[in-house]
């Protein structure tokens, strides 16, 4: 790994050719940033975790969501990320960045950037210090979709802090009409009808379009059109997100109802001084991410204990892999 390190350091990257189609399926691993004990990126231990989600079956890699501390990451602290990502995935499976910031001028900055180092594809939101307006996000996603040739997902987020970006079917019908590159959006709307509404324009207008749920609620979804999540369990559970996608596909209803119980409160673990909860999570397992950039918390030592005594209920401390 810290070969891949050195060369990222050492060299850029060449602009790649333009980018073939890509298929986003499955729940795909969205990781946390590893940081040292003075709070700085952990670059080596970052390359290790990418690597530790496509070996143990993670179908996509998807970096810096929120989950990332994207927010408290500086610019150059995400470029070095996507290129340690690209570079320590190989073409193994796809690589989205989030390229989602306060400032415009910073999200076409990083798109750019993105498509420089070879990822396949990224995730956009507009600006969202304030709720903006329909035609403020189509301009805004425009913008930053006809920058890049790469593949195109948009952040459908209606609820974060009271000021979110709503995305409705009427707006993704527009952007799908204007951006042909425009292939996928993750879905954190947690409302049903909304979500159905999205997805029957979206598949009617571009069949292989790629609704993915932001959060861990894939199970009823799925049967309305989902073709995965972008999931934080996987960092503590892979095993259970593997059996959970086959149990879908092969509907076997009764066994993902399982699953998706075992994920859901998983998920609901991790909410809670989210996204120290999930770092003191992988601790349990042996995958030590540092702590939490300010002003987000760090898990205290008495959280991480309750953390363990969760994760032996659930039976994920017997059953999944620890270390890296």
């Amino acid at each position: 790994m810290s070969t891949i390190l050195n060369d990222v350091m050492s060299s850029p990257a060449a602009t790649p050719a333009r980018k073939k189609s890509i298929t986003l399926k499955g729940i795909m691993q969205a990781p946390v940033t590893p940081l040292k004990d003075d709070f700085s990126f952990d670059a080596a231990g970052f390359g290790k975790m990418v690597d530790f989600h496509v070996r143990h079956g993670a179908p996509a890699i998807a970096w810096p969501h929120h989950k990332a501390e994207s927010l408290n990451l500086t610019i150059a602290e995400r470029k070095l990320g996507a290129e340690v990502a690209v570079k320590t995935v190989a073409g193994r499976v796809p690589v989205s960045i989030f390229v989602g910031t306060l400032s415009e001028e910073d999200s076409l900055d990083l798109a750019r950037h993105a498509q420089k180092i070879g990822a396949d594809a990224i995730l956009t939101i507009s600006p969202y210090c304030r709720r903006p307006s329909q035609e403020e996000i189509y301009d805004s996603v425009v913008r930053i979709g006809t920058t890049t040739d790469l593949p195109l997902l948009t952040y459908n987020s209606p609820w974060r802090n009271g000021e979110g970006v709503e995305f409705t079917g009427e707006l993704t019908r527009r952007l799908i009409e204007r951006l042909p590159n425009y292939i996928g959006m993750k879905d954190a709307s947690f409302h049903s009808q909304k979500f159905l509404e999205i997805s029957r324009t979206a598949l009617r207008m571009r069949p292989g379009f790629a609704i993915i749920i932001g959060v861990e609620h894939l199970l009823p979804a799925y049967p309305l059109g989902a073709c995965g999540s972008f999931s934080s369990s996987g960092a503590i559970a892979p095993n259970l997100c593997n059996k959970f996608y086959a149990s879908l596909v092969a509907h076997d209803w009764e066994t993902a109802r399982e699953c998706q119980y075992k994920i859901s409160r998983l998920w609901r673990l991790f909410k809670e001084q989210y996204p120290s909860s999930l770092k003191g999570a992988m601790i349990m397992m042996g995958r030590s991410v540092g702590p939490t950039r300010s002003p987000l918390p760090t898990a205290t030592k008495e959280r991480i204990e309750f953390l363990r005594a969760q994760l032996e209920e659930l039976g994920i401390l017997q059953s999944e892999p620890h270390g890296w």
